[in-house]
């Protein structure tokens, strides 16, 4: 056992919560982000004001077209595995090979890829690191473990994950059609708090295809927290805070909150207050992509713009956007934390950051 030990730290192969849980799934987000997400935006940026090199194809692949937009969505399997092992140390021939591991999973694993490509690409990249620089011949044996057992792992659980994704996310749709306040609340409250923890609220909503009155209220909570903290702590961090946490992230707050916990509260109970708001009265919807990312990078609206101009007038759209995910965290929060401070129970510094 304490040969297997040295082995698993010489390789550094560390089975945790924190490795697996927090580093790749967070790490994920980021390749989900620059493949699909990013792909999305140029799409909807290119058809929306009408610019024409973005809404051009570019190359044609079996007879399907693809714009520049298109082509980075199309690689969201490969983003998402590669970022996986960058996260998990993977040496070179590891992270390079994890390409295909990334494709296979993501396709084989349907609407709910994502999750797939998760499981598979930390199980093939924790192989792949055990047998790198074991032979002389790494060159050959490295990828073809690495590709050999991600490709039969993809082929062996992704449907299956993925099949398991979709269902835990269309429960999670289907009860938020039938009791939209309070799954209102608890997609909100649960999906935004997911946002500021360090995991990924980003591929936890991608994985479960998130989308329509779910989706809405995702975006809701997401927005609470990040336009939340950036607006209650703007006397401590200023500018620079307004906009690292409002179109960057509220995980910048996680040291704080670890040290006193009570400053979370004005978001969370603006996330449950938003929620129901977003899904009974301005019947608000998103999509997968967009439900997890709330202002950062202003996915989350663009997404949501994109949803719902396609059955509401688009200025109408806009207005309801600039009011559940901008106005309303904004004076919520802080009233809700003005009230705090008042008594105390929040006090200048307490959300001070380091920027």
């Amino acid at each position: 056992m304490e040969k297997f030990k040295a082995f698993l730290r010489r390789k550094d192969i560390e089975i945790s919560i924190k490795r697996y849980g927090i580093d790749a799934l967070g790490a994920m987000a980021q390749g989900l982000f620059c493949s699909l997400l990013i792909g999305t935006i140029i799409n909807t940026l290119g058809t929306q004001f009408h610019i024409s090199f973005l809404t051009t194809a570019v190359a044609t692949v079996n007879d399907t077209q693809y714009t520049v937009g298109s082509l980075a969505s199309a690689m969201s399997g490969p983003a998402m595995a590669v970022a996986i092992g960058y996260a998990l140390h993977c040496p070179p021939l590891v992270l390079f090979s994890l390409i295909t591991v990334g494709f296979a999973s993501n396709a084989l694993g349907g609407a709910g890829g994502p999750l797939a490509v998760l499981f598979v690409a930390i199980f093939a990249s924790e192989i792949g690191k055990a047998v790198s620089k074991e032979t002389k011949i790494d060159i050959l044996v490295t990828p073809l473990v690495t590709i050999g057992v991600g490709v039969a792992l993809s082929a062996w659980w992704a449907p299956a994950l993925g099949s398991a994704a979709m269902k835990v996310g269309n429960i999670i749709m289907w009860a938020t059609n039938l009791q939209p306040f309070l799954m209102g609340i608890l997609v909100s409250v649960f999906v935004g708090i997911a946002l500021t923890l360090p995991i990924s609220s980003a591929a936890i909503c991608a994985a479960l295809g998130l989308t329509g009155l779910a989706g809405g209220a995702a975006v809701a909570g997401c927005c609470a927290q990040m336009v939340g903290f950036a607006v209650m702590s703007f006397r401590e961090n200023k500018w620079g805070g307004l906009v690292s946490q409002g179109i960057g992230t509220s995980m910048l707050q996680v040291p704080n909150i670890v040290r006193k916990p009570i400053i979370w509260v004005p978001a969370i109970l603006s996330s449950a207050i938003l929620g129901p708001v977003g899904t009974m009265i301005l019947h608000m919807t998103s999509n997968a992509t967009g439900s997890g990312m709330g202002t950062a990078g202003l996915v989350g609206q663009i997404m949501t713009w994109q949803t719902m101009t396609a059955v509401e007038p688009p200025m109408i759209v806009l207005i309801k956007i600039i009011v559940i995910q901008i106005a309303l965290p904004a004076i919520v929060t802080l009233l809700i934390s003005e009230f705090m401070r008042k008594k105390k129970w929040i006090q200048y510094g307490d959300m001070k950051l380091e920027l």
